[in-house]
């Protein structure tokens, strides 16, 4: 076992793990660390606690100290820069006539970078544009690229459920989403219905598969003919999570084909016996491609 912090640099970003270093962190809100990027100002969202040595990172980056006032007004000062540096920036791209759109602005604690963050469909040529943005703030220049989702919780926004952002706000990290999740869950097939405003599947269809898979487990699947109470039957559609099961049943045949009652009942999965062979009626479905390729940058600290 080995004892880290938490630590986050954005609101509703990853939490990378510090060595505390015998630092006495139990009443700080924010430290100085040391990262890949330099000296960084970050928020203590975990405090002291052990965790199995296959979870971290090695080498662990140790805690410079805790958070001074003197620390705190620094990087307010810096985060009052971004607007302004952002302006000069997004003249410069103009000036060279750039494809590229602007998202973020970012200095380092001690000031010695100053990064970039935007979106483009393709490469970018951007190192004239580097010398400019170096002449201006003397200090060294990263720009880097980042995807669609990455653009959305930098920003923030409302979605199409009419709360703000999950991405910009509380989810710390995208976890992979397919189009396998929807069709679990019975839900419309449309891109426009399922898809967030990064135009990629919404985050939100991760929360709840789980509890579809399990549901899910033994509910038979539409056309199949199972036994009810009141006698075989074609399944028509399933309810997963009410855990019913609606069928026509079966009250003949004609020329070996089952000719099926008009009205439709409703069982319980439990009240429901699947056949051994399994073979369902065919049906119409319709396909979608998955588009939900993960995006972004991945940080190193």
């Amino acid at each position: 076992m080995v004892t880290v912090i938490g630590v986050r640099f954005k609101k509703a970003g990853k939490i990378y793990y510090f060595d505390p270093d015998n630092i006495d962190t139990s009443d700080a809100k924010f430290v100085i660390v040391e990262t890949a990027r330099g000296v960084e100002f970050g928020n203590l969202v975990i405090n002291k606690r052990e965790i199995p040595e296959e979870d971290v990172i090695a080498p662990l980056k140790k805690v410079l100290r805790v958070a001074t006032e003197e620390d705190i007004n620094i990087h307010k000062e810096n985060q009052s820069k971004k607007a302004e540096t952002f302006a000069i920036c997004s003249e410069k791209i103009r000036h060279h006539k750039l494809e590229m759109k602007l998202i973020d602005v970012e200095y380092t604690f001690d000031n010695n970078k100053v990064i970039f963050y935007f979106t483009s469909d393709g490469r970018v040529d951007f190192r004239e544009l580097v010398k400019d943005l170096a002449s201006v703030f003397r200090t060294r220049i990263e720009l880097r690229q980042i995807g669609v989702r990455d653009e959305a919780k930098m920003i923030n926004g409302i979605g199409t459920c009419g709360k703000r952002l999950c991405c910009a706000n509380w989810l710390g990290d995208f976890e992979p989403v397919s189009i396998k999740m929807a069709k679990d869950q019975n839900l419309s097939l449309n891109p426009t219905k399922i898809s967030g405003i990064c135009g990629r599947l919404m985050c939100c269809l991760k929360y709840e598969h789980e509890v579809y898979l399990e549901l899910k487990k033994g509910m038979p699947k539409d056309g199949e003919v199972v036994k009810t109470p009141q006698g075989k039957a074609v399944v028509m559609n399933t309810q997963t999570i009410r855990e019913q099961v609606k069928v026509r049943l079966i009250i003949g045949e004609d020329n070996g084909n089952p000719v099926l009652d008009e009205d439709v009942s409703v069982f319980k999965k439990h009240e429901i016996i699947r056949s051994k062979r399994k073979k369902p009626v065919k049906k119409e479905t319709t396909e979608t491609n998955d588009t939900n390729k993960q995006e972004g940058t991945k940080e190193q600290v």
